[in-house]
């Protein structure tokens, strides 16, 4: 989360900050990008200066694929003219039709100014469950080879992430300008958790919930977990439709999710943003 720290530090940023999440189903790319906005607006996903967009939802029809790109261009020229500070998030992208994303482009470019506005404080996040496999492959990859998750670095994964995304065409960025043009600033990889991560998010969503989080409950949850590659996770009462990895008697691993986990988000990473309510003095 430093990349979001230092743009909302940042006075006089030289584009829009532009993020794309991969990672196979219920990882937690939502929570992620829900975490973010939570401590940037104080009324989070419900604020008028945050646009949630469903590719299966707000882009059904192929043949409108023209008429969503021109009314996508209205609603974001219109609501960055009424906000700067807007945020956008683009959800199943992998679903949507190949192009219509490229219509955003210019707005995610290094401009000062487009038709008289700034995009330049404006955030772009991208969900997306292409290059899933890829993550998990390289993930099972350094298991094989007795290596820890932590072990896996960024550049492990990046470029194979990126040109997976680019020619899946399947996907939304199939071969898309916004790859191509190099405006997504990092594309972000959801690996799997171990066990002992899965505990944290339990004890997590207790504390939530305001329950007393207690160590022994959590494990006996997260051990009712089906791990592949015997089969896939579904249908847990703890961890709804959410995708398992792998376990065997000497080591487990878990949900698929962020290179850190999902509790660690919640309690330090994002905890220590910088509310974009604090410094714009908004209540959206």
């Amino acid at each position: 989360m430093h990349a979001v720290n230092r743009f909302m530090k940042s006075d006089n940023p030289k584009k829009p900050l532009v993020l794309s999440f991969h990672g196979t189903g219920g990882t937690g790319k939502n929570l992620a990008s829900q975490l973010i906005v939570k401590n940037i607006y104080k009324k989070g996903m419900d604020s008028r200066f945050v646009h949630y967009f469903h590719s299966v939802v707000h882009f059904q029809e192929n043949g409108q694929v023209e008429t969503y790109k021109s009314q996508l261009q209205h609603w974001i020229r219109g609501n960055v003219s009424n906000c700067a500070y807007s945020l956008f998030i683009f959800d199943e992208m992998d679903k949507m039709h190949s192009g219509l994303i490229d219509c955003i482009k210019p707005f995610l470019d290094y401009r000062h100014k487009l038709d008289g506005v700034s995009y330049r404080n404006a955030i772009f996040i991208f969900l997306s469950n292409a290059g899933g496999e890829i993550l998990t492959q390289t993930t099972l990859d350094f298991w094989t080879a007795g290596k820890d998750r932590q072990e896996i670095k960024l550049q492990d994964v990046e470029t194979a992430l990126s040109s997976s995304v680019f020619n899946n065409n399947n996907g939304g960025l199939w071969h898309s300008s916004l790859i191509k043009s190099h405006v997504v600033d990092f594309f972000v990889p959801f690996l799997p958790l171990e066990h002992k991560h899965i505990v944290q998010c339990v004890m997590a969503e207790m504390e939530a919930m305001g329950l007393k989080p207690d160590h022994n409950e959590a494990c006996q949850m997260a051990d009712e977990i089906i791990y592949f590659p015997k089969r896939w996770f579904s249908n847990s009462r703890l961890l709804p439709n959410m995708t398992t990895f792998f376990s065997n008697s000497s080591r487990q691993w878990g949900v698929l999710a962020p290179l850190y986990p999902v509790a660690r988000i919640h309690q330090t990473q994002v905890g220590s943003l910088v509310p974009l309510t604090r410094r714009l003095h908004l209540n959206p």
